[in-house]
């Protein structure tokens, strides 16, 4: 079998086959991968595979022609009967040479075409029924078939002088013959054409047709090689371009020594000279310019060096060295600002007018970076931009979401390939000043891998007793930070490293209140989204009650980005009615929103109607507000098995064995059998089973669902609780209550049992929801029990404190 074939010289005429071949008969088969035999040629080349060296063996002793015939494919390695062309070549094999390793190399000598009827045997070598295909006879000469000769000739003669390696003695063989079928065959043989082609060649059995054809792509070869010799011609041309203006240069630049003139590129070096002494730089910095300069009048014209101090030049004096934007430092016009831009966040915006009180009686303080953190949608990015407009600061903003390189804060050493100075300095440039309001958003989410850690590139840039000297791996020289003020935004605290976090100064933002939500919709909101759809006032009016609509039953988030994509689509479809003509103006109320909104996609889960054993309201946490959480217990006779449901995490676990574990402890004072851990089997059961639940907070629903079942007394269906507990039963503070009172209204809840330490917290709960919930502040467990399962607890149980923290304050509604 062939391997990758190759012809070690021109083939051969052979005037007399020696071949005597008969109608039909039986012989070796050898399958020829990237190669074709003609007849009357002789070649040689190597042969590797197992079946083909077998076959030619054969054909050897037997003294039997073999049929040389392509494959299809090349890739296949044991051909069949379809992976063979049917017309091959019927040969002599005239010499085997064996070389080192399992390979020979065979000289055959092509006879006439044949054609293959069928496999007679697949192994160990290919044997066929080959029928001979007799030569045509020669045609009448015609002054058409000599014109194609002619042809044909000129077309290999420039063949010839453009093909390397192709000797004259080539062009005297064909000169020679006036056959055209020998011709084609022929040339057919040395030229270098696709395995395909020739193939076709052969298989075209009328000489003057064979002849024909191989003209086309006879001159399809000698355009490509006219093609190649052209863009070789080019390359070398600008070769010898290049190196004769590289000596041209040279000798000016000998020259202009001599003659005491500036070498080349001193206009470029004197203008790079001139704008550095313009920026009034530092002195560490100009001397650092001033060398590079140095070192650019020494690059020759167009080398890789000089580009990559050209390009630091640039940067370096693009950066706003002592340029800043003078600062409007009056809390007046800035509360104005945020009051115009935002409804609500009272908190934040104070937090930030103590920030300019401060600046204004004492401008030189450096230092204070604020982070602010809360869901998405409740505006810290928004409120940052409206600090800078109020400061009169110019914005640039740096996304670091999904950044895991330290390079892209610290930037890239200036020789690499394609290197840039970090975002930090990139945002300066951008902003134009040195005094910048620098917002870096999503600071919780920086990742780290093997390139670095980003977190530990801000320590430097977020630390004002180093930032006045932060150095860029791209610049080399200090560039002062003191004068920019970070904003920082980020969901969530957890993610961000410690010492980072120690830098910052955190201000939270919590969730909206839908009287909020109402109030920053119809002030800011829905005139922004009248304004981007080209609607007037007149055209969309909302009712109050559709919004709140909109608000409860279109969305669930802690901001108001969803509930402006609401609005936005009311909008759409408003415009849609007045271009079509169906109405002049749109009146939007609370029924008509599902013909624009579709079906209402959240329903408020309510209070049960009836007080039920084992079932308590919890309040839980979460990232788009408050959710009244429901505990389930069943208990039932069995050996003592505790099963917790509802894709909780360990904490929660953890929660429902201390609640057990005090349980177990007040057996007696519960009125509970002291084996009931025994002959019961527990079952804690968290509906919404598929959204994953974790935290402390719900330790004393759990404790009160369990009491509950055990002893079959039913919870007060109006009461929610939060709270953790102890071993002891004492009731430990928890977060998120703003949300989860907001949750406790809007689910119908009249009474809610929070944790004593939490009282504080109430003054932060909107006046609208502390007037409308009765708070009920616990320190121990028992007060729990007491209230929602109206358990009799003899007073020695309860802490002697118990009175004096459930006495009402003017700031808490409290009945016993």
């Amino acid at each position: 079998m062939v391997g990758m074939l190759c012809m070690d010289g021109p083939a051969y005429d052979i005037k007399q086959n020696e071949v005597i071949v008969m109608t039909e008969q039986t012989m070796p088969v050898m399958a020829l991968r990237g190669l074709t035999v003609f007849p009357n040629m002789l070649l040689h080349f190597d042969v590797g595979r197992e079946a083909s060296i077998r076959a030619l063996d054969e054909a050897m002793a037997s003294g039997q022609p073999v049929f040389l015939t392509g494959q299809r494919e090349i890739s296949v390695e044991n051909p069949k009967f379809e992976d063979l062309y049917d017309i091959g070549t019927i040969s002599n094999v005239r010499q085997i040479l064996r070389l080192p390793g399992d390979n020979v190399r065979v000289m055959v000598e092509g006879a006439v075409r044949g054609q293959m009827h069928s496999l007679t045997q697949t192994a160990p070598f290919l044997m066929a029924a080959v029928e001979e295909i007799p030569s045509q006879e020669e045609v009448r000469r015609s002054t058409r078939t000599e014109a194609l000769i002619r042809h044909t000739y000129e077309l290999f003669e420039r063949y010839v002088e453009l093909a390397p390696r192709m000797t004259p003695d080539i062009l005297i063989n064909i000169l020679s013959s006036e056959d055209p079928g020998y011709i084609a065959d022929y040339i057919a043989q040395n030229i270098v054409m696709r395995a395909g082609d020739k193939q076709a060649v052969l298989e075209e059995l009328r000489p003057i047709r064979r002849l024909e054809r191989l003209g086309r792509l006879l001159s399809r070869e000698v355009e490509i090689l006219e093609l190649e010799l052209e863009m070789g011609n080019r390359v070398r041309e600008q070769l010898t371009q290049n190196q004769k203006d590289y000596v041209l240069r040279e000798q000016l630049k000998v020259l202009k020594q001599e003659l005491g003139e500036e070498e080349q590129g001193g206009d470029e070096a004197e203008e790079y000279r001139i704008q550095i002494a313009k920026r009034k730089l530092p002195d560490e910095v100009e001397k650092k310019l001033c060398k590079e300069v140095s070192r650019l009048e020494k690059q020759p014209f167009g080398s890789a060096e000089g580009t990559v101090i050209r390009n630091y030049l640039d940067t370096c004096l693009e950066l706003p060295w002592g340029k800043k934007t003078k600062e409007r430092v009056d809390v007046a016009a800035a509360r104005k600002v945020l009051d115009t831009d935002h409804y609500g966040l009272n908190k934040v915006k104070e937090r930030i007018l103590e920030f300019l009180a401060v600046k204004q009686l004492s401008p030189n303080l450096k230092g204070q970076i604020l982070c602010l953190v809360g869901p998405p949608g409740v505006g810290k990015t928004s409120i940052a931009m409206s600090m800078a407009r109020a400061l009169n600061r110019k914005l640039a903003r740096i996304s670091l979401g999904g950044v895991h390189d330290e390079a892209e804060i610290r930037g890239h050493r200036k020789t690499y390939v394609g290197s840039m100075p970090g975002r930090i300095l990139t945002a300066i440039r951008q902003a134009g000043s040195c005094n910048p309001l620098l917002l870096l958003d999503e600071i919780d989410k920086l990742g780290s891998d093997h390139r670095g850690d980003p977190s530990s590139a801000l320590l430097e840039v977020l630390d004002a007793e180093q930032n006045s000297t932060f150095r860029d791996h791209f610049l080399e020289v200090p560039f002062d930070l003191s004068d920019v003020l970070f904003i920082t935004t980020a969901n969530t605290t957890d993610t961000i490293p410690r010492p980072l976090l120690d830098r910052m100064e955190i201000i939270e933002l919590t969730s909206y209140t839908d009287e909020e939500k109402l109030q920053i919709a119809k002030k800011h909101l829905l005139p922004r989204e009248r304004k981007r759809h080209g609607l007037k006032p007149a055209q969309l009016k909302f009712t109050d009650d559709a919004i709140r609509e909109i608000i409860t039953g279109y969305t669930r988030e802690s901001g108001v980005r969803v509930l402006e994509q609401k609005l936005a689509a009311v909008c759409r479809k408003t415009a849609m009615r007045l271009v079509s003509g169906s109405a002049k103006s749109v009146h939007i109320t609370g029924d008509s929103l599902e013909e624009l909104l579709g079906v209402r996609r959240y329903h408020p889960e309510r209070m049960p109607r009836t007080e039920q054993v084992g079932v308590v309201n919890g309040l839980a946490w979460t990232s788009v507000g408050g959710e009244l959480l429901e505990v389930e217990v069943n208990v039932v006779t069995g050996t003592g098995k505790v099963e917790l449901t509802g894709n909780l995490g360990d904490v929660m676990k953890e929660s429902a064995h201390a609640a057990l574990s005090y349980i177990r402890s007040r057996t007696a004072q519960l009125g509970i059998e002291a084996d009931f851990y025994q002959t019961k089997d527990i079952h804690v059961h968290f509906p919404e089973g598929a959204v994953p639940k974790d935290g402390p907070s719900a330790g004393i629903a759990i404790t009160t669902a369990m009491v509950s079942a055990l002893t079959e007394v039913p919870v007060r269906r109006e009461l929610a609780m939060t709270g953790e507990i102890t071993l002891r039963g004492r009731v430990l503070p928890i977060g998120g209550l703003k949300e989860k009172t907001m949750a406790a209204l809007r689910n119908g809840i009249k009474t809610v049992i929070l944790p004593l330490d939490n009282e504080k917290d109430l003054e932060e709960i909107d006046q609208t929801v502390r007037g409308a919930l009765r708070f009920i502040p616990v320190e121990h467990v028992d007060t729990v029990l007491a209230t929602a399962l109206d358990l009799q607890i003899t007073s020695h149980d309860l802490p002697d404190t118990l009175v004096e923290h459930t006495a009402p304050t003017p700031a808490v509604v409290l009945k016993q």
